[in-house]
């Protein structure tokens, strides 16, 4: 089965086949956007087409090469991305890039090196890539996957052709969406709630996220009821630190934007309205920017691999949220 691009992706697939049929695909792309926006499927598109032997607008999905990507292996794809629980790219990973660029292609064709996420690449490992990305050598394709491309060295950077992937359109994502979950009300909700990003919308409307969601409900419910907020922390699972920092900054930037403009259309989140009206009547908006301002960093330190302690940070957090609805 041949890979293709998301149905919002079409004006950026036909550009990129254009450069490639042409001959002016660069050498390096660096393409980004927020997780969610579907970077994968353009991704493992463009590799699938650059592999194959016989393309169309997509890959044929027939040929030897594509049969072999189809099974999970191909000689001439190189995919680094993070090992177990590493949250960086160390540069081993890149010595093997390296070496691999030095290799002829066993099937005549490409070699396609896949780096993702990007910025999980440190220092040395960056480094370590910029000679294979000053001289790749003939028919060499570096993709360079990114949520956070600010976070990638400029000397990296400036190395690729970046494409920047937008949210798309309501009208074009949520049919995608409606056929993916089967009802149209969820599809607009779950939307709205991963502010416009399709393939996160339906990871949020899965069994696993809504529960998540839920445990969180009950405990935003509990604090602005004047619970306990160590004991309140207890109750969530502090390995999904993250995606609990990012439901909670989406509800602070719910309730910002409902102190400021008092439209309860601006929220995101239409099913806390409760909340977030009982919420505000007990702190500042300036309150809130600093709590979103806590929550922001502590999520960059999870991401940059800081390591910081889940529950203590969790616990933390919890704390300045219970101080500011008491207040």
């Amino acid at each position: 089965m041949a890979m293709t691009p998301l149905p919002w992706q079409h004006d950026r697939w036909r550009k990129l086949i254009e450069l490639q049929d042409s001959g002016r695909l660069p050498h390096a792309l660096l393409l980004s956007g927020p997780r969610g926006i579907g970077k994968q499927p353009l991704v493992e598109a463009l590799i699938a087409r650059t592999l194959c032997r016989a393309p169309g607008d997509v890959a044929c999905g027939e040929c030897h090469g594509c049969r072999m990507l189809g099974a999970g292996y191909h000689p001439d794809l190189l995919s680094v991305g993070l090992v177990e629980k590493s949250r960086q790219i160390r540069v081993d990973a890149i010595r093997k890039v390296n070496g691999f660029v030095a290799q002829t292609a066993q099937q005549g064709g490409y070699r396609v090196i896949r780096i993702e996420p990007a910025e999980a690449m440190n220092v040395a490992a960056s480094n370590a890539l910029l000679k294979s990305l000053e001289e790749p050598g003939e028919r060499t394709l570096f993709i360079l996957v990114s949520d956070t491309p600010s976070r990638l060295l400029p000397t990296i950077r400036s190395r690729c052709q970046h494409w920047n992937l937008v949210a798309p359109r309501p009208e074009e994502a949520e049919p995608w969406l409606r056929d993916r979950l089967g009802d149209g009300g969820e599809a607009r909700f779950w939307l709205r709630v991963a502010g416009g990003l399709p393939l996160l919308a339906e990871e949020l409307a899965g069994a696993d996220a809504r529960q998540l969601r839920q445990d969180m409900r009950e405990l935003f419910d509990a604090l602005v009821r004047g619970g306990e907020p160590v004991g309140e922390a207890a109750r969530l699972d502090a390995q999904s630190l993250d995606r609990i920092l990012w439901y909670g900054i989406g509800w602070l930037e719910d309730l910002i934007r409902l102190g400021l403009s008092g439209d309860p259309q601006q929220v995101r989140n239409s099913d806390l309205l409760p909340l977030y009206r009982q919420a505000a009547k007990n702190a500042r908006v300036r309150d809130w920017f600093r709590l979103l301002d806590y929550a922001r960093e502590q999520r960059r330190l999870v991401a940059a691999g800081g390591n910081p302690n889940p529950q203590l940070v969790l616990e933390a957090w919890l704390v300045r949220w219970s101080a500011l609805l008491r207040s």
